[in-house]
């Protein structure tokens, strides 16, 4: 039985946050985002070797304010981890709103992909994901969303983390700020 390995693709395009979409509700505000990267190298050697890697989904809305800095009016995190399963030989993506912790997984949502792409297909798109309740999103006033995607190297196991500090084959960050205006007056 062969291993497989990881895509030999040519220079890594830069990381970048395609497309981002916030949309008000009544409810609340909402974000959808298409994030552009490709997987650190060794992180994905180390997927394919059985290694889980872990990121963080991380979103601030700050409201501006002329008299002052900004204040944060909300925050929301989203973490996922990316397993690849070598006896089945299929990938699973969790993703949960608390970070994951060795006595189980909590509530998670879980996906399970054939193919790594696919799995990663899903982890760049995030679709509308709720980063504020409507009570704290003033109508007349400018907010703005802060948004990032990293790898989370503090969830790695111990000697990964002690292998991995200041070494820039394991980094990735996406990020981007977006301003939402104030709301149009209702008719």
């Amino acid at each position: 039985m062969a291993w497989p390995t990881p895509a030999q693709a040519g220079p890594a395009a830069p990381a970048e946050v395609g497309e981002l979409r916030l949309e008000r509700a009544p409810d609340g505000l909402y974000l959808s985002a298409s994030l552009q990267f490709a997987l650190p190298e060794l992180a994905e050697d180390a997927l394919y070797k059985g290694i889980p890697m872990f990121f963080v989904v991380e979103a601030e809305v700050m409201r501006d304010r002329w008299y002052w800095s900004d204040r944060q009016v909300a925050e929301a995190k989203r973490y996922l981890r990316l397993s690849y399963q070598p006896l089945t030989r299929r990938w699973r993506l969790n993703v949960s709103a608390v970070p994951f912790t060795n006595s189980g997984l909590g509530v998670v949502l879980s996906q399970n992909f054939d193919d790594f792409p696919d799995a990663l297909s899903a982890i760049q798109r995030i679709s509308r994901w709720k980063i504020a309740d409507s009570d704290v999103i003033e109508a007349d006033a400018v907010h703005a969303v802060n948004f990032r995607f990293r790898l989370d190297m503090s969830q790695f196991p111990r000697p990964f983390q002690i292998g991995a500090v200041g070494r820039s084959g394991w980094s990735l960050l996406v990020a981007r700020s977006q301003r939402l205006p104030p709301a149009e007056p209702s008719k």
